[in-house]
Order: structure tokens, then sequence, then C-alpha cells
């Protein structure tokens, strides 16, 4: 029997904030009250000061294995992902090989189960002649189905509209998309490159990747989910015009259709290419301050449901080529949640609106089993937060495997100080703890 107890934290889950203590015992949380006679043989953990979440759960992280290995692995990025207060991740297809079929779905699988520090989950890829192996796809056992509606980093793209009405029309759960309109893209960037040649810098990303490009993708999806009642998750939204496209007025638990908003799109605006360059070239790209203003406002309004990261790391060299040939992407997992809560000190949302869009609502929209909430009989997935602790991102404490971030030289206000993921302690005071791996996310379907 593995007892541990958390004392004098403050609490704070489902909308609510109180002191109390959290008994832990072989992974689960067995008891939360607001004072817990200290067990036999458990070990205490004092949060005097501190405040205790649950565990922050990214929809979206490219971990980059196997195959792209120089640039992440599973093992260097969960370590990151813990340090940052993450302690589940769903990762996506676009590794090499892509993952098109069963069988490199479980090699994942198998890759994480002996080297994530956190748990995890996979997306089943999507390419435009592999349905059947789509079909096999176990609901209860796998995060869902992910669609490139638009080109990424991978070839990826389903682009026929036969193969689109089929998997929408005959996929039983969740889809979750990439939507930019890939004759938009190639249109821009045609037009672009008679106009700038070799000259372009990453100023021109929201041209090249514009407005159009996701509206044009992300209506027509909608469209094709409303037709088929397919249960759907639209990532990364990067326009005000797409944040009209999703309904407020129901409980997230009743919706079919879903959208996410990512840190990148919520911290940086156009006016950062000049000094970030291709270290904040994301696709889709992030745009205006207009935009940036608005995909807040349906975060807070609950138009946009969850928050990621789309962690994306690629190498520093990778990242100072040309524009043209600069790879898309970034490094978020371990700053996502201190970025987060430094805007949460500035009194652009609350501590509990963090709690509820990256801890609740991901385990809500994906019917993550026992996992997202600070519940009794819930696995203990955890994080405790000095809400006073400064912390500066550097190369030195920077943990993901390509040593850079967009956040580099950024001083948050708040500090992760411990992470347990299962009841395990992780993370702590700034060190990893080695020993334990997390475990496969379930799901409710």
């Amino acid at each position: 029997m593995i007892k541990k107890i958390i004392r004098n934290a403050q609490i704070v889950n489902e909308g609510r904030s109180f002191y109390g203590d959290v008994l832990v015992q072989n992974g689960i949380i067995e008891k939360i009250d607001s004072s817990i006679s200290l067990p036999e043989a458990a070990t205490e953990i004092d949060a005097e000061n501190l405040v205790l979440i649950p565990g922050c759960i990214d929809d979206q992280v490219h971990f980059r294995e196997p195959g792209l290995t120089h640039k992440a692995n599973l093992y260097t990025e969960s370590r990151a992902a813990a340090a940052g207060g993450i302690t589940s991740f769903m990762e996506m297809p676009n590794t090499q090989p892509p993952v098109f079929t069963q069988q490199l779905l479980q090699q994942k699988y198998d890759l994480a189960s002996t080297s994530s520090l956190v748990n995890y989950s996979f997306f089943m890829g999507t390419s435009n002649d592999n349905l059947e192996e789509l079909l096999k796809t176990d609901k209860k056992n796998v995060c869902g189905i992910k669609i490139f509606m638009g080109s990424s980093t991978g070839n990826l793209l389903v682009d026929n509209e036969d193969v689109l009405e089929n998997i929408f029309s005959k996929v039983d759960m969740l889809i979750a998309t990439h939507c930019e309109d890939e004759h938009t893209i190639r249109s821009c960037t045609e037009e672009l490159k008679q106009k700038y040649g070799d000259a372009a810098d990453a100023r021109i990303h929201p041209l090249v990747r514009n407005h159009q490009a996701c509206y044009l993708s992300s209506s027509r999806t909608i469209n094709l989910a409303k037709k088929h009642n397919t249960r759907l998750h639209i990532l990364h939204i990067s326009t005000k015009e797409e944040t009209s496209l999703f309904d407020n007025t129901i409980p997230l638990s009743q919706k079919r259709i879903t959208a996410e908003a990512c840190i990148h799109h919520l911290w940086f605006s156009d006016k950062d290419y000049a000094t970030k360059k291709n270290f904040i070239k994301w696709n889709p790209s992030i745009k205006t301050e207009e935009d940036r203003t608005a995909i807040w406002q349906a975060l807070l309004d609950n138009h946009i449901d969850v928050l990621a990261t789309d962690h994306a790391p690629h190498t520093i060299d990778e990242k100072n080529m040309p524009y043209w040939n600069a790879p898309s992407g970034g490094p978020l997992v371990q700053h996502a949640l201190p970025a987060m809560l430094h805007c949460m000190q500035q009194g652009k949302l609350t501590l509990g609106q963090v709690v509820e869009k990256f801890c609740h609502a991901p385990a809500q929209c994906f019917q993550i089993e026992k996992r997202g909430f600070l519940r009794e009989g819930y696995f203990a997935d955890m994080v405790l937060i000095d809400m006073n602790k400064p912390s500066t991102v550097t190369r030195e404490n920077i943990l993901y495997k390509c040593n850079w971030s967009p956040f580099e030289g950024q001083t948050f206000g708040a500090s992760v100080v411990h992470t347990l993921v299962n009841g395990n302690l992780v993370y702590s005071n700034g060190n990893i703890v080695e020993g334990n791996t997390g475990e496969r996310l379930t799901f409710n379907r």
C-alpha cells in the first residue's frame, strides 16, 4: 500500500477554491478533506502556500518518435511536460512513418509504455486510402482520428472529397482536424514567392497561410460534420472569423463540435515575427492582435472549449533556415501552464478558468476516464504551484531536446513546484524524478 498525503494546499477544482488535504493510495485519490489524519507509513508533502490543481491534459502534441528523434522523443518531451504540470498528452500521427495502420499505432503505444513519464494517448492518422484501418480503431483506448485538411509537417494531407465523406459518415469516434484550405495556401505561396523570392521572412507567414484558408476549411469541415452528425474537434483556432462557427449555448458534454485554442495564438501576434522570426512560425499562422483578442474572448465565453500547446519541436538549425525552408512548429509543453498562470496574474482570466480549460474540459471533451479532476476515486494526477515564485526561461533550464523556446528570456510570475502522475512524484523543485512511467489513457465511450 503506497500512500501519500498532500497537506495544507489551496485546492482549486471544479469552480471552487478551498484549503485542505488530499490522501492518495496506490495512485488513486482516496480522500479530499479540510483535514486528514496522517496515515501510518504515508509520505507527506507540505503544500502550505502552494496551490493544488489537477494535472493538465494536452490534446495536441508532436513528440516526433519514431523517425524524427533528432528533434524530440517521447522520453525528453514527456520530461518537459512533467516540469510544466502536464500529466497527460495526446500525440499526433505525423511521425515517420505516418501512423496509417493499427500496427504502427500500437508500436507508438509500446514505445510510450517504457519511456513516457506522463500519461499518453495517440491519434490514428488518416490518408486518402486507409479507411479500413481507421474503422478498426478502438474508441475506448485511442483518443481519436486525426485529419490534416491542409498540408503541414509530414505527408498526411487528405483532400479527396469522397474519402472525407466516407470518413465523416462511417467513423463513430472523435475526429480532430487541422483546418487550412490547401488551394488557398498554394495560391498564396506561388504569389508571394514571385513577389519576395529569397528575401521572404517569417513576417509573410500570415499572408501565406491566411484568414481565408482557415475559415474556408473550418466552415466546410463543420458542414460535413453536421451533415453526418460526426463528433468533430477542430484544432488550433487562429482567426477571429472562425470563432463565430462554434456554439456556446449548450454544455460541453452535449457538444458534437468543439474547438481548441493554443498558447502561441493567445500570447503572440504578427508584430512578434520581427524579433522571433521563424521561431514563432506555426501552422496555422500567428495572426493579428485583433485575432488574438477574439480567440481570448472565444475561450472565455466557451465558443472555444480547451487549451492546448501544439508542441512541435524542430532543431535550432532547422529554424534558422530561410523562411521558405524552415519548418513550422515550436516547443511549448514545459511553459504552457506557467504562461497561462502569468496571464491569470495579469487579469486576463481566473485560475478557475485555467483549470477549466486545461484540465477539466479536455477530459470532458475526449471522455477520458477518471482524469482531469480532483475527485475521490480518480487517478492522482496533480500539480502544486507556487504563485509567488517567478521563473525565467533560459537555455540552461529548458528540457526540450531541441534546447530552445519561443519564451526564452521571459519571466513568468508563478512556478510549477511538484507534479504527480498516478500518485508518483515525477517532478519536484526543479528536478525530474526518474523511476516511473505514465499510463495509457482510456476513454468512457
